[in-house]
C-alpha cells in the first residue's frame, strides 16, 4: 500500500483561466496549509482476465471515509484518462483507493486540490514500485504535472510551503505544466503564517470551477487582469523578500476582490460572496484601520474567508475572530491553518 498527505493551498495572485490542456491564463503563488490536507492511499493488484475483457479501460474502487463512493468514480476515470500517456501501468492494474479529509467534506473548504496531489503522489510512488526511476526533483516534477491535469491548483499542493504555478520571467524555473517552491527570498515574517478559514457557508458552490475559468474566454476584462496577475507577482517578490506587509496585504486583498470582479463581469454573470462575506469583510478593514494588526483577507472561488495575519499577531486574530467574525460564520465555525514546511 503507498500514501501521501497532501495539503489545501491558498492563492495568493489567484489562477482565473486556462489555455490549453489544464494551463494556466496567468501565474499564480499559493500558501500550502498544514492543517487542511487530503491522506489518500492506495493498494493495487493485476486485473484479471476477465476484468479486461470486460472492455473498461480501468478497474478502481474509491472510498471516502471508510464509505463507497461510485458518484467521484467519474471524474477518477476523466483523470485516469488523461494520465495514461504518462502512466501507462494504469490500465493493467486494479486500484483500491481511500480518502480521507482533515477537514469536513461539507465544509465548503475546496478538496479537489488536495485531494488531486494526494492520489497523482501515491501514483508516482506505484510507478517507482514498478520499476520506473526518477530522480528527485523529475519525481516531484512529474507528480505536480499530473495533479495539474487532475485539477489546476492541485499542483500546488504537491510540494513547497509557498509554490509558483505559471511561467514568470522573475521566477526561474517556473513552468505552466507544473508547480514549483518559491525560488526566491522570503522575509521569515512569512514562513510561518496564519490562515483562519471562516466559514461564511459549508455548502457546496454554485458555479463549479471548471465553468468560471472558460467564462474568462472572450471575457471583456480578460486581457488586462492577466497583465495585473502578472504584474502583481512581481509586486510581491519586493514584499516576500523585504517583509512589507503593507504591500503585501494590498496585493492579496486587490487579488481576491478582482478574482470575484471577474465573475460578476463574465457573462453568465454570477456573485458568490454571501452578505456575511461582505460583513466580514468590512470589519476587518475597520479593525485594521483602528488597531495597526496586519489583517487581510483574500477569498477562493466561494464565500469562505481566509484571514491571513503574522504569527507575532495570532493573539489579536483569535480575539477579533471569536468577538467579532465568528457571529458570522456558519455554526460559528472556523478552522485555524498556517503555512506548512511541506517537503
Amino acid at each position: 500500500m503507498t500514501t501521501f498527505k497532501a495539503p489545501s493551498n491558498i492563492a495568493l495572485v489567484k489562477y482565473w483561466g486556462k489555455k490549453g490542456e489544464q494551463l494556466p491564463a496567468n501565474p499564480s503563488i499559493s500558501f500550502t496549509l498544514t492543517h487542511c490536507y487530503t491522506q489518500t492511499s492506495i493498494d493495487y493488484e493485476r486485473r484479471t482476465e476477465s476484468s479486461i475483457a470486460s472492455g473498461d479501460p480501468f478497474s478502481f474502487n474509491f472510498s471516502f471515509d471508510g464509505q463507497p463512493k461510485p458518484s467521484f468514480h467519474p471524474k477518477i476515470s476523466t483523470f485516469f484518462e488523461r494520465i495514461l500517456p504518462y502512466l501507462p501501468f494504469l490500465k493493467d492494474y486494479h486500484f483500491n483507493i481511500a480518502s480521507h479529509n482533515s477537514f469536513p467534506h461539507s465544509s465548503g473548504i475546496a478538496s479537489s486540490a488536495s485531494a488531486m496531489a494526494a492520489l497523482s503522489v501515491c501514483l508516482m510512488k506505484i510507478a517507482v514500485e514498478l520499476g520506473e526511476t526518477y530522480t528527485e526533483e523529475a519525481f516531484w516534477q512529474k507528480a505536480s504535472f499530473l495533479a495539474r491535469l487532475g485539477s489546476g491548483s492541485a499542483c500546488r499542493s504537491v510540494k513547497g510551503s509557498i509554490v509558483v504555478w505559471g511561467e514568470h520571467p522573475a521566477l526561474t524555473g517556473s513552468s505552466d505544466e507544473y508547480g514549483i517552491t518559491y525560488p526566491l527570498p522570503v522575509h521569515e515574517v512569512f514562513q510561518n503564517y496564519q490562515d483562519t478559514i471562516l466559514l461564511i457557508d459549508r455548502g457546496q458552490k454554485q458555479v463549479s470551477s471548471t465553468v468560471g475559468h472558460n467564462l474568462m474566454h472572450g471575457h471583456p476584462f480578460a486581457e488586462a487582469r492577466f497583465a495585473q496577475a502578472n504584474e502583481h507577482i512581481n509586486q510581491l517578490v519586493s514584499s516576500f523578500a523585504s517583509g512589507d506587509l503593507d504591500h503585501f496585504m494590498e496585493i492579496v486583498e486587490s487579488e481576491a476582490l478582482t478574482l470575484h470582479a471577474m465573475m460578476q463581469t463574465s457573462i453568465p454573470y454570477f456573485i458568490l460572496m454571501h452578505p456575511n462575506t461582505l460583513e466580514v469583510i468590512q470589519r476587518v478593514w475597520q479593525y485594521r484601520k483602528d488597531t495597526k494588526v496586519p489583517l487581510c483577507f483574500t477569498l477562493d472561488a466561494g464565500t469562505n474567508v481566509h484571514l491571513l495575519y503574522p504569527k507575532t499577531s495570532i493573539t489579536e486574530a483569535k480575539w477579533f475572530i471569536e468577538e467579532e467574525l465568528a457571529q458570522f460564520c456558519e455554526g460559528r465555525l472556523y478552522i485555524h491553518d498556517e503555512v506548512g514546511q511541506l517537503i
